[in-house]
């Protein structure tokens, strides 16, 4: 992947954008998906991404032909997915095979990892995590703890910055079982040092888990060297497998037989025929799979971890670097000036896929530029999330996309809409 120059005079200028794409190594995955409307500009990757051709394919021969044919033949093929699956994704997330599988949704399988590390130690009875995590994460987390009679210990959220060592350490003492904390923050982009605190986590003598939503497929990771515990991560957003895709989790290699799975079902048993059996969980990573996996989920992530894996995840994140430097020489350029403020990191190794504008009007704003033709969406109080998806997203749409909220702002057009801050009381 080339280094764009833009810092160059004419980066407010359409040509300057159309010279980026026709420099794109990345260019020609676009049009392996199902594209929306010509003047729809979608930029909201870190929500949901495209539709691959190849899944829209490979999805009609699984239900025309292996569902409608082989019927319950199929799954002499299918029993497998959850780690043929597992490891493809792993192989984007620097995890060797045999340490990842696709299950379930990425909440089900945070408790699933969260509750096993808690019960592996049972004198210790504390998790600690940022008050900033993704809400969900938040409360998964504390039932977790609840369950245990333990405590869930937040750290206080600072979301333009992210989550540090020094914020962590005073949070830690040696009644913490598990640190848990999101590799790319949902609001800002912030990216995590992975090294860093998970060397804290272990010094303290906790386990750590990472939520890798908003870094999987976008982002570089290697879990296996970085002395990663557990993690796990979603297939919707920078991996495209659709709306409601599973999830996947990562279990070190060393931990697999130390850690019990919750909720055992009898895909996590040595042998799910033997009807008769008590409960036996499998050996390694199949232990936390739970029951029955959608197939077509799977096959969907397969789809879409084998197109981040062509196009590499090296090339992925350089490009994602020049899309969102780009997108920030933009708003600096149009949109500060009409009372916009950057909230993401600046620097480019602190930002992740994301870029996060703060406005006192940003719901609004961000409806009228839906209605503008431009995807985007809003986080409360006053924030829009502008996600430009690297496998799809060309430099013209972030050209396009900014140019029309600059429209919409300076044209006053968003201030004909409900303001729907007033509904609080």
């Amino acid at each position: 992947m080339r280094t764009a120059n833009v810092h160059n005079d004419a980066v407010t200028d359409r040509e300057y954008a159309e010279t980026q794409d026709a420099q794109d190594v990345l260019a020609g995955f676009r049009q392996r998906f199902a594209l929306p409307e010509s003047d729809l500009v979608y930029l909201d990757g870190a929500s949901l991404g495209m539709l691959p051709l190849a899944t829209r394919d490979r999805l009609r021969e699984v239900i025309e032909v292996e569902w409608g044919q082989e019927l319950v033949r199929g799954w002499q093929h299918w029993v497998d997915l959850p780690h043929t699956v597992g490891d493809r994704v792993g192989s984007l997330v620097g995890a060797a095979a045999g340490q990842v599988v696709v299950c379930d949704s990425i909440s089900v399988n945070l408790f699933k990892l969260a509750s096993a590390a808690l019960d592996a130690q049972p004198g210790r009875k504390v998790i600690v995590t940022d008050l900033s995590n993704f809400p969900s994460d938040r409360y998964v987390l504390a039932g977790a703890a609840e369950r245990r009679k333990g405590q869930l210990r937040l750290v206080p959220g600072d979301p333009a910055q992210g989550i540090t060592t020094d914020r962590v350490h005073t949070y830690l003492a040696d009644d913490v079982a598990l640190v848990a904390l999101s590799h790319v923050d949902f609001r800002t982009g912030s990216v995590a040092d992975v090294k860093a605190l998970t060397d804290q986590a272990h010094a303290a003598g906790a386990l750590v888990l990472w939520d890798l939503a908003h870094s999987a497929g976008c982002v570089s990771l290697e879990l296996d060297a970085l002395g990663v515990d557990l993690a796990v991560g979603c297939s919707y957003k920078y991996l495209n497998a659709g709306p409601g895709a599973p999830g996947f989790l990562y279990v070190r290699r060393e931990l697999q037989d130390r850690l019990r799975n919750p909720i055992q079902g009898w895909w996590s048993v040595k042998d799910m025929f033997d009807m008769d059996a008590g409960y036996r969980p499998a050996d390694g990573i199949g232990r936390f799979l739970t029951g029955t996996p959608s197939v077509p989920g799977l096959i969907a992530v397969d789809e879409g971890a084998k197109l981040v894996g062509e196009a590499g995840i090296a090339r992925i994140r350089a490009k994602s670097i020049l899309l969102t430097e780009y997108l920030v020489k933009l708003a600096d350029a149009w949109l500060t000036p009409l009372g916009f403020s950057i909230q993401s990191p600046r620097e480019e190794t602190r930002r992740g896929g994301h870029v996060v504008l703060a406005h006192d009007d940003a719901y609004r704003i961000s409806i009228a530029a839906g209605q503008a033709g431009v995807i985007t969406d809003s986080r409360p109080p006053n924030l829009i999330r502008i996600a430009p998806s690297p496998l799809t997203t060309a430099f013209v749409d972030v050209w396009e996309g900014l140019s029309r909220i600059r429209d919409v702002v300076a044209s006053n057009a968003y201030l004909a809409l409900p303001d729907e801050r007033a509904r609080v009381t």
